[in-house]
């Protein structure tokens, strides 16, 4: 069953937001902690954003200040905030959950690009 879903991506303009969501199937969602990871063609994925069941948040300094996660555990979401867009931040967006007790789970990915 799909436990991760993401959703929110699109074609935005240099300089354009945009917000992607991740919809969790899981139980106790809201101790898991949740990541957003990117991979651009031809480049191995890499880590965004991490948001812990604390809310606590940390990004990759490629994002700072232009991205922001965010979480509703009522929702069982976890959503990233991307402002100021720019062609290096085209890739496909993964949402991870990690929980000590119950494993990983990844999403299937929303395709971002960022174009004139």
């Amino acid at each position: 069953q799909v436990q991760l879903v993401e959703s929110g991506g699109g074609l935005v303009q240099p300089g354009g937001s945009l917000r992607l969501s991740c919809a969790a199937s899981l139980n106790f969602f809201s101790n898991y902690v949740v990541g957003w990871y990117r991979q651009a063609p031809g480049k191995q994925r890499e880590w965004v954003a991490t948001i812990t069941s604390l809310s606590s948040t940390l990004y990759s300094d490629s994002v700072k200040g232009r991205f922001t996660i965010s979480r509703d555990n009522t929702k069982k979401a976890v959503y990233l905030q991307m402002n100021e867009l720019r062609p290096e931040d085209t890739a496909v967006y993964y949402c991870k959950a990690d929980h000590s007790t119950y494993g990983r789970y990844w999403g299937q990915g929303t395709q971002v690009t960022v174009s004139s």
